[in-house]
């Protein structure tokens, strides 16, 4: 159990990545924004940050810090979609559902945790790095634990990665050979290295061939307000 040990004695505060703005700390709200609050469970090491009718603008990086030396912290993504519109007798419009969606930064290697590939074949990776506070700087790729070397006098790999909102990275490696297989990982610095096994084929068949599609974390319907507990969001930190 490490919650006591983590905020025992020690404030618990949000912070608003848009505008930097800090919206609690501990049971206190510095917003003028009455729509947020933050929730203690009595007895518990449990807090939440509460927001009432969530709207699209409250979309975005949150993050919630625990005031130890040094501070520990924790980013989350939230984002609000309007589901549908009703239109009143007035002829204004407001919104019958709203679905919101907390996510924590990702990455994904799309088609799976294993990929099969015959040899002298190419080997093709995308990875994605989405729902990030900021757009990654770069996108590293390492076979085996190693940085790969595009300058290798094996030739043949290249790399093309697209930054934004939803940053890609297309890794190819032509003429795949045995000493292709193994272990990759696509690290973005922003968000947990995704990791896929490569298996070279000789012409035999794999007793289990995987084939996967990028999975969307999907979005809960909230109708009027959003709970986000810390116990959650720290559940894999370790002081």
């Amino acid at each position: 159990m490490i919650w006591p040990t983590l905020i025992e004695n020690k404030e618990v505060s949000w912070i608003r990545h848009r505008d930097i703005h800090l919206l609690t700390v501990g049971r206190y709200t510095y917003t003028s924004d009455q729509r947020f609050e933050a929730i203690h469970s009595p007895h518990t090491e449990d807090w939440s940050l509460r927001i009432k009718y969530p709207q699209r603008k409250d979309s975005g990086i949150y993050e919630c810090q625990i005031s130890t030396t040094p501070p520990v912290g924790h980013q989350i993504y939230l984002k609000v979609v309007v589901k549908h519109l009703v239109e009143t007798l007035t002829g204004g419009f407001y919104d019958k559902e709203i679905i919101v969606c907390v996510t924590e930064p990702r990455s994904e290697v799309l088609g799976g945790h294993e990929l099969y590939v015959d040899n002298g074949s190419t080997i093709n990776l995308t990875c994605i790095v989405e729902f990030t506070a900021e757009i990654p700087t770069t996108v590293q790729w390492s076979h085996e634990n190693k940085p790969i070397n595009f300058d290798s006098p094996r030739g043949g790999i290249s790399l093309v990665t697209i930054k934004g909102p939803t940053t890609t990275s297309r890794l190819l490696i032509q003429k795949a050979s045995s000493s292709d297989s193994g272990e990759y990982a696509c690290d973005s610095l922003v968000a947990k290295p995704a990791i896929i096994r490569v298996h070279i084929l000789n012409g035999e068949h794999p007793a289990a061939m995987h084939h996967g599609q990028a999975s969307i974390p999907l979005c809960p319907p909230i109708i009027s307000a959003l709970i986000v507990p810390l116990a959650l969001i720290f559940k894999n930190l370790r002081l």
